[in-house]
């Protein structure tokens, strides 16, 4: 008996010592040491190399609170690997169910970035692999690699943007609010309170979309230039900006709800829940304090991503006599932002419960939502760089100095609070 024993343990730890070199030969082997998402705004993964040396990187799903609705749409992380290596990476699951219905975001075109430095971007393209897979092939130009859905920002940039300007007299930060882990939320003013017209934009409600933040940089610092276009711009109207809704989400690495699973561009036909929703919360709170003072904003856009980059112009559930003013506003402010900038994609109206319907229904101010193409610029038939998104803040300045001075765009009438 004591030798069978002796036997088997040997041959144990022969079975062991074996395994044990074969998986040290196998990684000798594969080229990728490790998937890093040890930074800020890195995306929640894990993944695995199967025996074709394929490297399946699998999302974590974003869920939503009481609702079937998961998303997955953001991704940020590093490869260390050899270098000079060619990888081929499979990633997803991108089955993402959106109001209650089963999709996949990965037949849309799709474009990644990649950088070896974190700092300097180019665009990739990824391939549909069925069923809700996209695959990726990078070679490695040195240590590590960092792949990206879009190129980040991240509560650090922010941060840096708000220290580079608030030494400005045309600028004002204030803390409006909390989001659920009591990150500060910021509001930021550029110009005076007492212009004869005021912008509302919020950005960043969902967290994968970064878009709008670079989109801000390029208008705000357009608009602190103080040569004569921006003296004439803030002669005419102030600007109101919620840089970062979600910034639980954007800490963590999310796709698109809060920390507490709310998303944040829903629910606006009816007051927010302060303990589920404060974000939303606070934003309402600020806007029934300026339109208690008379400074209500003239107009308002919430900036977002998608494969699509339209305009959305919501139209109520309910008879609303305002509607017809909404829309012809609107629908001018469609006109002057394609004379006067890069936009060319298409727009559209329905019954929305985001943030522009609520923000028409309850508070009497023409919304749109709108969506930047996070794939393509058809305006400039080029991919979505950082520079590009800078260059739409720019000429935004202009869109809104000429929608103000429009015959036809005196402020309409508000809503009773």
């Amino acid at each position: 008996m004591r030798k069978t024993f002796v036997a088997l343990a040997v041959l144990a730890a022969v079975l062991i010592c074996t395994f044990d070199e074969r998986l040290r030969a196998e990684d000798a082997a594969h080229p990728l040491h490790h998937i890093n998402t040890a930074f800020e705004n890195a995306s929640p993964l894990w993944w695995e190399v199967d025996a074709e040396g394929v490297v399946h990187v699998h999302l974590v799903y974003d869920q939503e609170r009481g609702a079937p609705n998961r998303a997955n749409g953001h991704w940020n992380f590093r490869i260390d690997a050899e270098p000079g290596a060619d990888l081929t990476l499979l990633l997803g699951p991108f089955a993402n169910i959106y109001n209650g219905r089963l999709g996949t975001a990965a037949r849309e075109p799709a474009t990644t970035f990649v950088s070896d430095d974190g700092k300097e971007w180019r665009a990739v393209t990824m391939e549909y692999v069925e069923p809700d897979r996209r695959r990726l092939k990078v070679r490695m130009n040195g240590p590590s690699l960092y792949v990206a859905r879009l190129q980040p920002y991240c509560i650090s940039d922010l941060e840096r943007l708000k220290t580079e300007i608030a030494g400005d007299a045309m600028v004002e930060i204030t803390t409006i609010g909390h989001t659920v882990e009591n990150r500060e939320l910021e509001m930021i003013r550029v110009g005076s309170p007492d212009a004869p017209h005021c912008v509302l934009i919020r950005a960043r409600a969902h967290p994968w979309e970064p878009g709008g933040n670079w989109v801000l940089e390029g208008l705000i610092r357009r608009l602190l230039q103080s040569d004569a276009h921006a003296r004439q711009c803030l002669a005419t109207y102030c600007l109101y900006v919620m840089p970062m809704a979600n910034k639980d989400g954007v800490a963590r690495g999310r796709t698109r709800f809060n920390a507490n699973g709310k998303d944040l561009n829903r629910d606006w036909l009816q007051p927010a829940n302060p303990i589920l929703a404060p974000e939303n919360t606070a934003l309402e709170k600020w806007l029934e304090a300026m339109i208690a003072s008379g400074q209500g904003p003239d107009l308002a856009i919430d900036f977002h991503n998608d494969a699509y980059g339209n305009l959305h112009f919501p139209r109520p559930d309910t008879e609303d006599a305002r509607w017809d003013d909404y829309l012809a506003r609107l629908r001018r402010f469609e006109e002057v932002l394609r004379a006067n900038s890069w936009f060319t994609e298409g727009s559209s109206t329905g019954i929305s419960p985001t943030i522009a319907g609520g923000l028409q229904k309850r508070y009497g101010i023409p919304a749109c939502i709108h969506e930047l193409n996070a794939d393509w610029i058809a305006g400039l038939e080029d991919y979505p760089t950082v520079a590009n998104w800078k260059k739409y803040g720019e000429q935004l300045s202009t869109v809104f100095f000429k929608y103000f001075t429009h015959p036809d765009s005196g402020p309409p009438a508000r809503a009773s609070q």
